[in-house]
């Protein structure tokens, strides 16, 4: 198999240049975000990292030699910070690369 396109991990309308990642917002609606101009950083982190999941699974990446990352749902807890209490997700995250490097290095993907 091919290594993961752009489409498939950064949405159908997803492009790059030498110097630009191009994500199209309307891309992130699949995974629950309403796309506005003032969406917070840190729902867009959540928004990719959803995105990303539904397809760098452990399943794929078992079936695509090619395919270097894949990310799983880890636990849930009840955490309280102050008086508040959350419900904190944890997702793992692996990343693969051939076993002669001591650091991760983006180039190797």
């Amino acid at each position: 198999m091919a290594e993961p396109t752009l489409a498939q991990i950064f949405g159908a309308n997803a492009s790059q240049t030498s110097t630009d990642l191009v994500i199209k917002k309307a891309d992130l609606l699949a995974v629950g975000l309403t796309a506005s101009s003032t969406n917070s950083a840190e729902s867009l982190v959540v928004s990719l990292l959803k995105l990303w999941q539904t397809y760098l699974t452990p399943t794929n990446l078992e079936a695509n030699t090619e395919q270097q990352i894949s990310i799983e749902d880890s636990y849930q807890q009840i955490t309280t910070r102050g008086t508040t209490q959350y419900r904190q997700y944890s997702k793992t995250v692996n990343l693969q690369v051939v076993d002669a490097s001591t650091d991760v290095d983006p180039d190797l993907f």
